[in-house]
């Protein structure tokens, strides 16, 4: 008899968070985990040759082990790239002049 082991698979979108437990046979990949939880019937855009994937926000490979009690997360695209929205905010900082005034008495 195959030892199962408990995992957890979450998705999260901006509204909302799917998370799914699942009991995998031990030696599963992270792959086949995400498969067994059925989560992309209930987030068909989930595309896992180009979602990444981690284990507690550690980015993985799809033949990754799963280990008893992991978090298996599905991350989205992102949307702007982070250097530029930091670019951007620290431009708009300069502009008006954060942190430069003179403090009341």
């Amino acid at each position: 008899m195959t030892e199962e082991i408990s995992v957890e698979v979450v998705y999260a979108l901006p509204d909302v968070q799917t998370l799914v437990q699942v009991k995998v046979p031990a030696g599963t990949s992270v792959i086949d985990a995400v498969e067994r939880s059925g989560i992309r019937e209930k987030h068909p855009e989930i595309d896992i040759g180009k979602n990444k994937i981690g284990i507690f926000g550690r980015l993985v490979k799809n033949d990754q082990i799963v280990r008893e009690n992991d978090r298996i997360e599905i991350y989205r695209p992102l949307i702007a790239d982070p250097k530029e929205v930091r670019k951007k905010r620290a431009e708009e900082g300069k502009v008006m002049k954060k942190g430069g005034g003179d403090l009341p008495a």
